[in-house]
């Protein structure tokens, strides 16, 4: 992922918010907080590694599949590389 290196305070900014996003899911549960909260956390959660998913998502296509070379077997590697990141993320 050398190409997001102009992006990657931005990455890590997101990565180091989630990480107190799980470690306060942590929390709720270690002092035993309400189902509510403890969800509301999770799907709070949930939305930033979506969003982080997003973006580097995007990077890669934009970066990756999109500008291949007009060979055949190029394309068609690049449609399975999103087909199988889409995969993945469904899983």
């Amino acid at each position: 992922m050398g190409h997001t290196v102009r992006d990657k305070q931005k990455l890590l900014n997101r990565v180091r918010r989630i990480r107190g996003q799980i470690e306060a899911i942590e929390r709720a549960l270690v002092e035993e907080s309400s189902c509510m909260n403890v969800l509301q956390q999770i799907t709070s959660c949930r939305g930033a590694m979506n969003g982080l998913l997003a973006v580097v998502l995007e990077d890669h296509i934009r970066t990756h599949l999109v500008d291949v070379a007009p060979h055949a077997d190029q394309a068609t590697d690049a449609k399975e590389q999103l087909v199988e990141i889409i995969h993945s993320y469904f899983k």
